[in-house]
Parts: C-alpha cells; sequence; structure tokens
C-alpha cells in the first residue's frame, strides 16, 4: 500500500467529477444510477491515478450518502484509494439571509479529526458557495456540463503539481490559477 501524502485533495463529484442529470445528453452517457443519466469528466481516470501518485484523496459532496457512494462505486479506478467518501451527512447546514435559502457546506475543520493540517488541505470544487468557509484551501474550477472536449483536469492537474511542495496552501492566491 503507498504511504499516505502530507496534502490531502478534497474533489467535489457534481458538476466538478461528473454531470448527472435527469435529461439525457446528446452524447453516450457513461453510466445510470437511478433515473439520472451519468457522464464522467474527460480525463478523469487519468486524473485521479496521477494526483494519487503525489497526494492524498478524498471525495466530498453535498449530495445523499448513497448517492455519493454509488457514483464512486462507478468512478474510483482499482488502483486509487479514497481516504474519505463523504456526502450530505458529513456536511454543515447554512441559512443564506440575503436569498433566505439554506446550502450544505463543507467545512474541512472535519477533516483535523483525520490527521491533516488545514495548511495541507485543497477543496476543488466548481460551487464557491459549498467551501465559502474554507476560501485559503479552495480551487474553484469551471462546472462540468457534459461537454466532451473539457480539459479542466488537465490543467487541474498541472496546477496541483505546482502546490505539492508548498507547506501551507492556504497563503497561496488561487483565483487565476490557470494562468
Amino acid at each position: 500500500m503507498k504511504e499516505r501524502s502530507d496534502k490531502l485533495i478534497i474533489l467535489d463529484l457534481d458538476e466538478t467529477l461528473i454531470q448527472a442529470t435527469q435529461k439525457e445528453l446528446e452524447i453516450p452517457y457513461d453510466f445510470k444510477f437511478d433515473e439520472y443519466f451519468v457522464y464522467r469528466r474527460p480525463h478523469l481516470r487519468e486524473f485521479l491515478v496521477g494526483i494519487s501518485e503525489h497526494f492524498s484523496i478524498g471525495i466530498w459532496s453535498s449530495a445523499g450518502d448513497v448517492y455519493v457512494n454509488e457514483i464512486v462505486r462507478y468512478i474510483k479506478p482499482d488502483n486509487v484509494d479514497f481516504l474519505v467518501v463523504w456526502g450530505r451527512s458529513k456536511c454543515s447546514v447554512r441559512r443564506d439571509v440575503t436569498f433566505d435559502t439554506y446550502c450544505f457546506e463543507k467545512r474541512l475543520d472535519k477533516l483535523k479529526k483525520k490527521g491533516f493540517r488545514l495548511e495541507q488541505v485543497l477543496v476543488v470544487d466548481d460551487s464557491p458557495s459549498k467551501s465559502r468557509t474554507n476560501y485559503g484551501n479552495a480551487i474553484y474550477i469551471k462546472e462540468f456540463t457534459g461537454d466532451p472536449a473539457d480539459q479542466e483536469l488537465q490543467f487541474l492537474y498541472d496546477y496541483l503539481l505546482t502546490l505539492k511542495g508548498i507547506d501551507n496552501v492556504r497563503i497561496i492566491e488561487k483565483r487565476g490559477w490557470r494562468q
């Protein structure tokens, strides 16, 4: 078994690694889950295998736990281990008073119990509202909507490698990370 990396990359699922929709797109879907047609983001397998050589990986989605576990079962390469696979039950509910709505937030301090320092944790998500309290740890990527020409994971892989040797990722400016 590979030694655990000091750095942990937490990946969101929906619109980050996959697109799940009740309406079939004009391209072939990768698999179905209940009433959802699920499309893997292009280069997903290579991305997961590649970053697993350098980082520990976790999956954390605000979707239901059963859904998360089933989707992960379909997308996880055999030679990649996920340190955590968390769904909505690990999220915190936050009220947005401006829009009078509720949001499921991913509070990274829950990872301290797993032995990770927040200075060594990165969260990758397409939705800033889900990791609002983790600004220094967050890398926001473009939403995946099923485009087969999408290259976001290739760009992200290259960027993550630049952070591999950084002692405190929270102090690194990550806005505009594609440049």
